[in-house]
């Protein structure tokens, strides 16, 4: 009985012991999370007390999603050089072309669309060419896309582009192989010829992962603001994940040039690859940013005896 005792009596301290550890374990653990909330105020509050009007916006951090305010505050850096882009492109006639491919859901939209905010759209002209029609069908494959291609003073972005032949049109048996490879053999002596006609080609595929590609097509599915989005070549294509795989790398190994090479962007994270995207392109395109000009505002003419007239004007009511 003494050592039936005894034995009770040490899983009762051992139990004890237990307990009094998991719980300095969890106490460790809130004073952790306590420290790590209250450095980061502190940098927050440091930063708050350092910034000055004017300030360059510091680097996003690296790693993990990336929040709305660092990503607004370099897009707005990023928008004001494409602007000087722009206004250089136009002065000295340069021609750029861009081109954006990817699977469904990778972002080529978006991307586009945070390129071309704050530019003017005579001066940046997106191509986004519907299906062909019966005509186009029967011209030789490169001629649809050809009348697309900028001028002195553009820059012209196409959201996909000839590639659809080495992508969605072979994935989809819209086109038979020996279609593919007689354009996988032509296009780099198109691609040439377009860059010694002195147009500056720059080629980007994003790169979506299969559980984030998943994520933003049910989001369509889910969102009515995204639904026009989802088309149902999409639902065709989201379960032959693969064989875009196998065309895609037929595609690099056949047009990857040195004249104009592929750029592989991540764009799992859709801010991140916004502003690495915008950053590498303003590498690449030559320009110089203009003076600052002083500008001021005229005075206003006079009323001159004008009135403004009584008339019962159509006016759009005022719900917000």
């Amino acid at each position: 009985m003494a050592s039936g005792a005894t034995g009770e009596s040490h899983v009762k301290r051992a139990n004890k012991a237990d307990a009094s550890a998991a719980r300095r374990q969890r106490a460790a653990a809130d004073l952790e999370r306590a420290a790590t909330a209250a450095a980061a105020q502190a940098k927050v509050n440091e930063g708050k007390k350092g910034k000055k009007k004017g300030d360059a916006a510091k680097a996003p951090p690296e790693g993990g999603p990336l929040g709305r305010k660092p990503y607004e505050e370099e897009l707005r850096k990023l928008h004001a050089e494409l602007v000087a882009l722009q206004l250089w492109v136009k002065d000295k006639g340069l021609k750029v072309c861009i081109i954006f491919e990817g699977r469904d859901g990778a972002g080529k939209g978006g991307t586009i669309k945070a390129i071309t905010d704050r530019v003017s759209p005579r001066v940046f002209r997106v191509v986004a060419l519907p299906a062909p029609s019966d005509r186009e069908k029967s011209q030789m494959y490169l001629q649809r896309y050809v009348p697309h291609l900028p001028a002195a003073g553009e820059v012209v972005i196409f959201d996909r582009s000839w590639y659809n032949r080495a992508g969605v049109e072979r994935v989809m048996g819209f086109t038979s192989e020996d279609q593919v490879k007689r354009f996988l053999a032509m296009v780099p002596l198109v691609e040439k010829s377009i860059v010694q006609s002195g147009i500056i080609l720059l080629k980007y595929w994003l790169e979506v992962s299969p559980e984030e590609q998943t994520r933003r097509l049910e989001d369509r599915i889910k969102d009515p603001r995204k639904t026009w989005k989802l088309s149902p070549m999409d639902l065709k294509s989201y379960n032959r994940w693969y064989d875009y795989s196998r065309a895609r790398d037929d595609m690099f190994a056949a047009t990857d040039s040195g004249f104009a090479p592929w750029f592989v962007v991540d764009s799992n994270d859709k801010r991140r690859a916004h502003l690495n995207i915008i950053s590498h392109l303003l590498k690449h395109v030559p320009y110089r940013s203009p003076k600052p000009q002083k500008v001021k505002l005229p005075k206003r003419q006079k009323a001159g005896g004008y009135r403004e007239p009584d008339y019962a004007y159509k006016r759009v009511p005022s719900r917000y």
